[in-house]
């Protein structure tokens, strides 16, 4: 079944591992600090309870679950962590109730002060109709007429292997980027003419973070390398690279005439 209340996430970060989950859920107050494994979290809305797992997050405010139908869900780890308790229900139909309550009470002065606005005004609405006819309508057309061919021009979404695949790519640029919850920054590979060899498919411009394993190489702008791994849909901060490269292994450097 969809669930038709999702908000996707365009980005996120994805948890490598469980440990990285467990350190993160104990950050957001959703395990104890003496937990050693996750466990299960639900999803309450509308009096119907969903289980669901975080696999990762956007930024510190805001967690990336996902159902059992795969589907992907951002929400901010407090309210989350709400939805555990178990008369949640409860607390939020009384919040409703009381909303509604609130609502009508204040509906006859929002009234009152809408007549207010209404009369106080120098000029009737209806005057200031000519000028608006006025006015040409062609540059809205224009930017309607541009969005749309923006959105032709967009580029058709790669489909990426699940699984590691042999891979080819050419050191393009050092750099580093913020990382949120550590006072250092984390230090990545941007690579060029990105490309699998099984199945034939060119990824263009991807990242990495530079491992230990990848400092063994000493790798310099311009450097040609072989290997494998697995590429995912995740941008780089700050950076249009859409694409990483997780866990590159068996790497080879072409030796350069």
């Amino acid at each position: 079944m969809v669930h038709n209340f999702i908000i996707a996430p365009q980005t996120y970060i994805s948890f490598e591992n469980e440990a990285e989950q467990i350190e993160k859920c104990k950050e957001w107050s959703l395990l104890s600090e003496k937990a050693a494994k996750s466990k299960a979290f639900f999803y309450k809305r509308n009096g119907i309870s969903l289980p669901c797992s975080i696999v990762g997050y956007v930024d510190k405010l805001t967690a990336v679950i996902s159902f059992e139908n795969d589907q992907k869900h951002c929400i901010h780890p407090s309210y989350l962590k709400e939805m555990q308790a178990a008369n949640y229900g409860q607390r939020a139909a009384a919040a409703i109730e009381e909303a509604i309550i609130l609502e009508s009470e204040a509906a006859p002065e929002l009234e009152n002060n809408a007549a207010a606005e209404f009369l106080a005004t120098d000029e009737p609405a209806e005057q200031s109709l000519p000028a608006a006819a006025e006015e040409p309508v062609i540059e809205p057309k224009v930017e309607a007429a541009s969005k749309a061919k923006t959105k032709k021009e967009k580029k058709p979404k790669l489909e990426l292997p699940e699984a590691k695949v042999k891979l080819v790519a050419t050191v393009k640029e050092f750099t580093t980027v913020p990382n949120n919850f550590s006072d250092t920054e984390d230090e990545v590979v941007i690579y060029e003419a990105v490309a699998i060899s099984d199945p034939d498919l060119t990824i263009g411009d991807a990242w990495s973070s530079h491992s230990a394993t990848l400092k063994k190489f000493e790798l310099e702008i311009g450097d040609i390398l072989n290997f494998e791994g697995k590429v995912v849909a995740k941008k780089l901060s700050k950076h249009p690279i859409p694409y990483k490269i997780n866990n590159p292994a068996k790497i080879q450097k072409e030796k350069l005439e």
